[in-house]
């Protein structure tokens, strides 16, 4: 596949699942919806486990621009594969419209503009490694200001304990392009994304960050305002994110 860099438009799915249906859609997902969707011009950045909630499955779907969305969605439900295997898919599902429209939050915060190699079907077992998202919300848009802040003081000590950013992004307010898929709108979010070998780095970064002077008196005073939510993810399998 292309560079994951190539695909700034991001989607942030979280599916609540029917008990107990987790593992029959993920081992679904991973052997049928990967290829068939980046065949049709998307990018399957990330699948993942909610270690929070075991009835949650999380992921990232890229796009180039909100027009080839459009497009590539149309090609990919509308096709064999979704015609084929989506109802076995939509059976596992509770509800699938929580998702957020994204967008890098500038010109260098979108994730690497690197090419990553999936495992093959059926041939690696999940990683030990974690992907922390974390998602901020307010009653405006995080403009450059707020951006403006986040690297100068947010990623800063993020990197310091442990963290540093894989990407940050923002609400993309266009159109949906796809009116057939839901997405949230009237929010404004901003979700920075890290990666942890371990639940134990985790733990110590999070640590480190609350014992921090300049966290408590530079970073809280502005972000603890915001309406804050963290996803501990552990990836698929197959996940490009791991």
């Amino acid at each position: 596949m292309a560079p994951i860099g190539d695909y700034p438009i991001i989607e942030l799915r979280q599916y609540t699942l029917h008990p107990g249906r987790r593992d029959v859609l993920i081992e679904l997902f991973d052997r049928e919806f990967v290829e068939s969707q980046e065949a049709g011009g998307m990018a399957v950045l990330g699948q993942f486990r909610d270690l929070d909630d075991p009835d949650r499955f999380v992921w990232l779907r890229g796009f180039g621009d909100m027009p080839s969305r459009a497009e590539a969605l149309a090609g990919f439900y509308g096709g064999p594969v979704w015609k084929a295997h989506g109802p076995a898919a939509n059976a596992t599902m509770i509800d699938s419209d929580n998702v957020l429209l994204l967008r890098p939050a500038t010109t260098r915060s979108g994730f690497p503009a690197t090419a990553a190699v999936r495992p093959p079907i059926g041939g690696a077992t999940p990683p030990p490694s974690l992907v922390l998202a974390t998602i901020y919300r307010r009653d405006r848009p995080f403009d450059e200001a707020f951006t403006d802040f986040f690297d100068r003081e947010v990623r800063t000590l993020l990197t310091a304990t442990g963290a540093p950013p894989l990407a940050c992004l923002r609400t993309e307010h266009a159109e949906n392009t796809f009116p057939a898929l839901p997405v949230r709108t009237g929010e404004n979010v901003f979700v920075w994304f890290a990666r942890f070998p371990s639940q134990a780095h985790l733990d110590e970064h999070l640590t480190r960050l609350n014992s921090s002077d300049r966290w408590r008196d530079h970073v809280a005073p502005v972000v603890e305002p915001m309406v804050l939510q963290r996803l501990r993810l552990a990836p698929s399998a197959r996940s490009l994110l791991r």
